[in-house]
């Protein structure tokens, strides 16, 4: 797998989510076996720059390369602009977004709003490819509405454009998350180009890896929502695409050393306050289907020291490695939406 000039370790990819894929999370990944990682997205809008979270997001010290950073935004000479400055800071792939769904993404016609409007995303691609001298990628949908699938187009498009490798996420804004991606349209793209496709939506497990690869004839997978506090998802994928063997779970005392790890570096990027909070929602994931997970969340979301958190942590994994050696995970156990909610508050 190659992107423009930069081969990759393998085919399996981060997917840039908005608050998730910080650099400590993105080194994380990469430990376990991901080929490649991508950047939170960063505003087209320059001006907007100048704060911490902007300057968090920009920070790539340590990381292993290629580098890739996504923007956002809807104003083609804007986004040219934010690809030169991105690469003037150390940036050696950009990514473009036009794939968010969130509402305050779309609203400002960015993200996958985009797909509404194809000659603007022509533009935009014309001009960001033109802008920069490294490899420019597309992260998008299958369109912006159900029953008005335009990204055979957009793709098509995209490719003309120079655009050295598409992502594509398998439902439409319409969608947001809901039911279950499409891979067929995936297909139907990754037949018609050249250069390399990245299936993503719903690769949640090394079965589903190997399918989806399978069913879209895709080059790599990109995987988001299910790497949350389960990085090693990433190791599991590789060993099965490699052996057809499923690993067995992990020790308890592995993660629990990865996880404090991961605290420790939350806790020096973001800093006391700001660290604590952020890392209620990656330990809320972490424990998802754990034994008294619940519980032990209720109590962790309390507290209002990163040394509090640390220990509440440390001790909980310490009670889970007497039931056992390797992670057991109970259903019962399993998070809902409002509890990880309430850890990202």
């Amino acid at each position: 797998m190659q992107i423009g000039p930069f081969p990759l370790q393998n085919n399996l990819f981060v997917a840039p989510m908005a608050g998730v894929t910080d650099r400590p999370f993105r080194q994380l990944c990469r430990h376990f076996g991901a080929g490649y990682a991508v950047s939170e997205m960063i505003t087209a809008n320059n001006a907007l720059w100048d704060n911490e979270k902007t300057r968090r997001r920009m920070d790539h010290a340590g990381e292993p390369g290629p580098i890739a950073v996504q923007i956002a935004g809807s104003d083609p000479a804007m986004l040219a602009q934010a690809a030169k400055l991105n690469v003037e800071l150390g940036a050696q792939i950009i990514d473009i977004n036009m794939g968010c769904p969130a509402k305050k993404v779309c609203n400002k016609l960015a993200g996958s709003a985009l797909l509404k409007d194809e000659a603007l995303v022509g533009e935009i691609l014309d001009a960001v490819v033109a802008a920069v001298d490294v490899p420019v990628t597309l992260k998008t949908r299958l369109g912006f509405s159900n029953g008005a699938e335009n990204v055979l187009r957009v793709a098509e498009r995209a490719q003309a454009a120079g655009i050295a490798a598409l992502a594509l996420h398998g439902r439409t804004r319409e969608d947001m998350y809901n039911g279950a991606a499409r891979y067929g349209l995936i297909r139907e793209v990754k037949s018609m180009l050249r250069i390399p496709v990245i299936a993503n939506g719903d690769i949640d497990t090394p079965q589903k890896a190997k399918a989806v690869l399978a069913e879209t004839g895709a080059d790599a997978i990109m995987i988001g929502r299910a790497a949350q506090g389960r990085p090693w998802l990433f190791r599991e994928i590789a060993h099965y695409l490699a052996t057809g063997d499923i690993l067995p779970a992990p020790e308890v005392s592995e993660i629990r050393a990865v996880l404090l790890q991961h605290l420790d570096e939350l806790y020096a990027f973001y800093g006391e306050y700001s660290g604590c909070r952020i890392a209620r929602k990656h330990i809320a994931w972490y424990t998802k289907g754990l034994k008294d997970g619940n519980a032990f969340r209720q109590a962790m979301y309390k507290l209002d020291s990163t040394a509090a958190q640390h220990a509440a942590v440390s001790a909980y994994f310490d009670s889970l490695a007497e039931l056992g050696e390797r992670l057991i995970y109970d259903m019962e156990e399993t998070a809902t939406h409002a509890d990880v909610a309430l850890a990202a508050a």
